[in-house]
């Protein structure tokens, strides 16, 4: 199972963007449509159940 994990957006390029992982700095490249719309540099997002959130 796959547990939840939080992601910060660094970068917008095109359809993708660039997250990072809050816990481990991990960095992965994802593409705008599986986020949610206002999703933009700066935004914190939760994943969890196969979809992405954002968090406050």
């Amino acid at each position: 199972m796959v547990e939840p994990r939080d992601y910060v957006v660094t970068d917008i390029s095109g359809e993708y963007a660039v997250i990072i992982n809050v816990e481990n700095g991990s960095e992965i490249s994802i593409a705008m449509a599986l986020l949610p719309p206002g999703t933009d540099i700066g935004t914190r997002l939760h994943y969890e159940f196969f979809q992405y959130s954002i968090s406050d």
